[in-house]
């Protein structure tokens, strides 16, 4: 418990230190946006003083440093306009498009949806003339600076925790597996002693019927050791009938069960093939009719179809239960998770992986509804 409290707790400081190095970094950028484009401005308002100054200047007066910062103006992009918005002057833009039609006429309009325009004003005349300027490209540049270093680190906080999630995922496999594999060690041991003890009741000349049933009952329960042995290794895949498949699960469970539970099955053929491993996929049928017998408490009515089309089949398995709540449908597959009072709650998720895993399939909870019942999908590649 203090484990897992200490987990939420460190990622929640992760989070939060992450979306406080972003805010700082989107800060700091947009105040060294904000100073750049200060800057900008106060070189395009000198740049008018220049141009005043050039144009009121006597013959003796010196106007070099005027024509330095004139001349010195080679990043940021502008147009000079008269009085009446037609264009006089420009400056930095690009000259294989200047002779393009309308080119200059939308340079103007960006450079006045960026920027406010910079009045020349001569003294002397009756002329006054405006400074249009667009951002350099180093500012438009800086611009997407945050986007793409944002960008960045989604990227790098992606890779990390899809690496731990993958190292968790794979560490739960692990558990999975060795439970699964010492559960089968486990049924084993006594297993053999039952076999031996059949053979005395044999010799004892025990009613036959009897020795017969106690023998189904270890067969079935070698099956299921060999199920657990095979979780964790790659199953042999063999070409099998479906329907006959289905059918000798669905009707063992239909011995076993309570005469107030109907149990209805349908195929749209009695052999339908596909590639399985017969005991695991045994095990998906049955635990997701177990499921649906516990779901209904004992009666109602579950429904098994296998239906076909050109590449895949589809087993479909209704009961008239409690149904699921919609928020926790997407957690039903999820390990260690149960509604029951007693179970590991690994019997869905062992399903899910034997199913998508193992088979290359899809296994889904077609649909759900609070009191009227639930519907799980299998899909198979045929």
């Amino acid at each position: 418990m203090a484990s897992q409290k200490n987990t939420q707790i460190i990622r929640w400081t992760v989070i939060l230190s992450s979306f406080i190095i972003v805010a700082l970094i989107l800060w700091n950028t947009y105040d060294f946006f904000q100073k750049f484009k200060h800057e900008e401005r106060s070189k395009m308002e000198i740049l008018a003083k220049a141009y005043e100054r050039f144009s009121s200047a006597g013959l003796n007066t010196d106007i070099s440093l005027e024509a330095k910062i004139i001349g010195n103006n080679h990043n940021i992009p502008m147009i000079i306009t008269n009085e009446k918005d037609s264009i006089t002057e420009w400056s930095n833009l690009d000259s294989l498009k200047i002779k393009k039609k309308n080119y200059l006429e939308k340079q103007l309009f960006l450079m006045k949806s960026q920027n406010n325009p910079i009045k020349i004003s001569y003294k002397g005349e009756d002329l006054k003339q405006y400074i249009y300027y667009r951002n350099s490209d180093l500012l438009t540049k800086l611009k997407y600076y945050p986007v793409a270093l944002i960008l960045i680190l989604f990227l790098f906080a992606s890779v990390i925790y899809l690496f731990f999630k993958s190292n968790k995922v794979a560490e739960q496999n692990k558990l999975w597996t060795g439970m699964a594999k010492e559960t089968a060690h486990q049924i084993g041991t006594p297993l053999s002693s039952l076999l031996g003890w059949i053979e005395i009741l044999r010799l004892e000349n025990t009613n036959e019927n009897i020795i017969k049933e106690i023998e189904n009952d270890v067969t079935r329960l070698n099956t299921i050791a060999e199920r657990f042995s095979k979780i964790g290794s790659i199953p042999e895949l063999n070409e099998q009938n479906l329907v006959e498949a289905t059918s000798t699960s669905f009707d063992y469970l239909k011995l076993r069960s309570s005469k107030q539970v109907i149990f209805k099955f349908e195929s749209v053929k009695e052999a339908i093939y596909a590639k399985i491993n017969l005991q695991l996929f045994s095990w998906v049928i049955e635990n997701l009719v177990k499921n649906a017998i516990d779901a209904m408490e004992g009666k109602g009515k579950i429904a098994l179809a296998i239906t076909e089309n050109e590449k895949n089949v589809t087993i479909t398995i209704a009961d008239n239960g409690k149904g699921i709540p919609k928020h926790l449908q997407h957690e039903i597959f999820t390990p260690g998770f149960t509604t029951k009072k007693r179970g590991w709650g690994l019997g869905l998720s062992l399903a899910k992986r034997i199913i998508e895993d193992y088979h290359n399939g899809k296994i889904t909870v077609l649909k759900s509804e609070l009191g009227k019942g639930t519907t799980f999908a299998i899909t198979l590649k045929k």
